[in-house]
């Protein structure tokens, strides 16, 4: 970050998010591409900010997320993160709430628990997909191994819990000689074994942290869960020839006052440090109360100007001082590096532990509480996180009047106008959140393709354009059977919105039961690049539907997927528009009109889409097609669209 950059804040914490990138790709060699990852974002990622941290590991491969309980899980939900989230440690029943609300992954280690969550799910009409922890040896969560397959098996015949995953921990992986680690996993094969035995599948298995990666490869199985060494750090010193990690983060301050002070001078509280001779003294704002343990007093040291400085006299909570005598050169507004490098020195989170008589995961977790996380992509300040970066949730009354006045005040002010603001504002909540237990579809990546063509010679059709659609975009896959519905009236467009397993909806202005069957036809339906079958279409109260998928879909259920539907329709010559709409807040978009094919004259698009950026990039060719795009980093929200028109 430039010197300009620093200058907006006293005191910040640098993350390295190309750092970050090298250690992922250190894992993945380390191994091999069969094993998923999951990355391992407790305790705000271990100090370096777990929103920022989440969505760029995702970006770069990760699976999913590990957290340490569903609070931590929320904050990533209402950021924006619809990835698998795993909590590592054992949920609690006052958990259950939002474990349901926010699709969160508890780990179960009893079978009470299990219980009250079969019951909460079966009256939402749904299953909860869980992960089993075994305790083999680590001591704190999990079920005993030894009466692990009793419960596993009670659990899993429950009608509304889905056993996902089965998972131990390591107490001693950075210990690659101690006999415990072949212990543990000892026991945890059995266990799996006698699982197999009785016929009880669980498609994920897990055992490797970090220092089981570094150290014990055959521990990888289905997944691994990187978490201090995705930061850096060596979970000791015996695994440093194992890889090569970069650290990631750096604590960085400048100098706001420098003073020159006679010999028997005291510096700070306590009279803990008199000058023995004339001091320079930096002081810089930084203290116990960012996490720079009073214990560091007179024995921690910073960088300024590429060279060592130690601290001088008792840590205070906001403010700490340092001799730089040596450094005659140094001025107010310097920076100051109190974690990570400078020049030619480095000082490391394990040096730092061990004068603060702990370990590197509490320096970490610790340094830099109130300072934003200033994080570098390729050199430069990609993002950031502010100060005390907790994301506050209030309680559901609260919440709910709260974002009512945010998004009403946001839709008057854009349109000028405090009733057509109300009047989008209810119209857009009736249509998304009509049901209380609605959940609220995000989408990435949304791409909408459109073909006229002519149909072929037949006097049925002279009256009607053929029209085929690929609509292609991701979000989490949440059934494994799912309807395409058709509707040809906004009666029946409101019952398939109703419908919980209705993936895509359309609605058919035109010919009517006629040439229902060629009005409306679904192609193809692929999920992850990969058919889905077509079960059955059939006319029902709501329309026309087409009932998709199967269970080859289960192990993909509560994951990202990338939905593609084709689908050829009739369309009226008599009719001179097409619109497309989008009742999901979606980020990114791609619509294409290709008319090439067709004679028609003076095409052009009226677009009115709502977010930060509401004005779409658009491309023209002329008596060929137009294109409207919109970044893949911004977010288009309801209700948003565009319409072709035509002579």
């Amino acid at each position: 970050m430039s010197t300009a950059e620093a200058q907006k804040y006293k005191s910040w914490v640098e993350i390295d998010l190309d750092s970050f990138r090298h250690n992922g790709e250190e894992i993945r060699r380390l191994i091999g591409p069969r094993a998923r990852m999951l990355q391992v974002v407790k305790a705000d990622a271990y100090g370096h900010g777990a929103i920022e941290i989440s969505k760029f590991a995702l970006k770069n491969g990760v699976s999913c997320l590990g957290v340490a309980n569903a609070d931590e899980g929320v904050q990533l939900r209402v950021s924006g993160i619809d990835a698998p989230i795993l909590i590592l440690s054992p949920s609690t029943a006052s958990e259950i709430n939002e474990i349901v609300k926010y699709n969160l992954t508890p780990s179960v280690s009893d079978v009470d628990f299990a219980r009250k969550l079969d019951e909460r799910f079966g009256k939402e009409g749904r299953e909860i997909a869980v992960h089993i922890e075994v305790d083999t040896g680590m001591g704190r969560g999990g079920t005993f191994h030894s009466e692990a397959v009793d419960t596993i098996r009670e659990i899993y015949n429950l009608p509304n819990v889905r056993v996902e995953g089965i998972f131990s921990h390591l107490s001693l992986s950075e210990e690659e000689e101690d006999e415990y680690n072949k212990r543990q996993w000892k026991l945890f094969k059995e266990v799996l074994e006698r699982l197999e035995k009785e016929g009880i599948e669980i498609p994920v298995k897990h055992f490797s942290n970090s220092g089981a990666i570094l150290n014990f490869s055959d521990y990888n199985m289905d997944m691994v869960r990187p978490g201090i060494m995705t930061y850096g750090i060596y979970p000791s010193l015996l695994t440093e020839e194992k890889a090569n990690l970069l650290p990631v983060m750096s604590f960085k301050t400048s100098v706001v006052l420098l003073k020159e002070f006679p010999e028997g001078y005291n510096i700070g509280y306590g009279k803990a440090y008199i000058t023995t001779k004339p001091t320079t003294i930096a002081t810089i704002p930084v203290g116990y109360g960012d996490g720079y343990g009073f214990i560091l007093s007179n024995q921690g040291e910073a960088l300024i100007r590429g060279k060592r400085a130690p601290l001088v006299g008792r840590i205070s909570m906001d403010m700490c001082t340092i001799d730089v005598s040596h450094i005659p050169e140094c001025r107010v507004g310097d920076e100051v590096v109190l974690l990570g490098k400078q020049g030619d020195e480095y000082i490391s989170a394990n040096e730092i532990a061990e004068k603060a008589q702990t370990i590197s995961y509490e320096i970490l977790c610790a340094l830099g509480k109130r300072a934003p996380r200033v994080f570098v992509n390729k050199g430069k300040a990609d993002a950031i996180e502010p100060r005390l970066r907790r994301i506050f949730i209030p309680d559901e009354e609260k919440s709910i009047a709260r974002i009512d006045n945010i998004m009403r005040s946001c839709l008057r002010a854009r349109t000028s106008s405090t009733e057509l603001g109300d009047a989008i504002y209810y119209e857009m909540f009736e249509a998304l959140f009509g049901k209380e237990n609605r959940r609220l579809e995000l989408r990435t990546g949304f791409k909408y393709n459109i073909e006229v063509a002519e149909f072929a010679v037949d006097e049925a059709f002279e009256d009607y354009f053929r029209i085929k659609t690929h609509i292609e975009y991701i979000k989490t896959l949440r059934n494994d059977l799912f309807i395409i519905g058709c509707a040809l009236n906004n009666d029946q467009l409101s019952a398939l919105f109703e419908e919980e397993l209705c993936e895509y909806r359309w609605l058919l202005n035109g010919p009517g039961d006629l040439f229902r069957e060629n009005a409306f036809k679904v192609d193809c339906v692929r999920i992850d690049n990969e058919k889905v079958p077509i079960i059955k279409s059939e006319n029902t109260e709501r329309g026309f539907e087409v009932l998709c998928g199967g269970d080859q879909l289960k192990e993909k259920l509560n994951r990202p997927v990338k939905i593609e539907i084709e689908i050829v329709t009739m369309k009226s010559r008599r009719s001179n528009i097409l619109s497309v709409y989008l009742v999901y807040p979606t980020r990114g978009l791609e619509v294409s009109f290709n008319y090439g094919g067709v004679d028609l004259k003076n095409v052009r698009e009226i677009s009115f889409f709502s977010g930060k950026h509401p004005y779409p990039e658009v491309k023209k060719e002329w008596g060929r097609s137009i294109s409207l795009k919109i970044s893949d980093d911004e977010w288009v929200f309801p209700t948003s669209g565009v319409t072709f028109i035509w002579d």
